[in-house]
């Protein structure tokens, strides 16, 4: 029998976030896992796996970063985790710390992007056929 937990499901994924961006609101890795039902061990390192897929996704199509929802309790809630800010490095998004004044600048403006316009990744599900987005 294998220990190896299942991947989170991308659209369950997005839906989550797109229903905290229409109530612009933030969450923290633990709630996320939470309410995605997510298992033990490993739930939060699963989430975090998805929400880097979301993040290439989101760059691919020039979106701002869903991911940039989901904060960690560690900093009060105030930002992600440094690993958000090293895949968006990596994605050649960001250039900055992973914490600090640029940290803090770029997720401010993911988030006021996001909440801008929580729509537009309904329109890409839409777009590209996938249901539930």
């Amino acid at each position: 029998m294998s220990t190896q937990r299942p991947p989170v499901p991308a659209a369950a994924l997005r839906r989550l976030l797109v229903a905290q961006a229409r109530r612009r609101r933030t969450l923290t890795y633990r709630d996320a896992a939470a309410r995605l039902a997510l298992a033990p061990p490993l739930s939060i390192h699963r989430l975090a796996d998805a929400l880097e897929a979301q993040m290439a996704e989101d760059a691919r199509a020039g979106r701002p970063m869903l991911a940039a929802l989901v904060v960690s309790r560690r900093d009060g809630g105030a930002l992600p985790a440094p690993g958000f800010f090293a895949a968006a490095r990596a994605l050649g998004v960001y250039d900055g710390d992973e914490q600090g004044p640029d940290a803090e600048t770029f997720h401010a403006t993911q988030l006021a992007a996001v909440y801008a316009d929580p729509e537009r990744w309904a329109a890409a599900d839409s777009a590209d056929g996938r249901a539930g987005g």
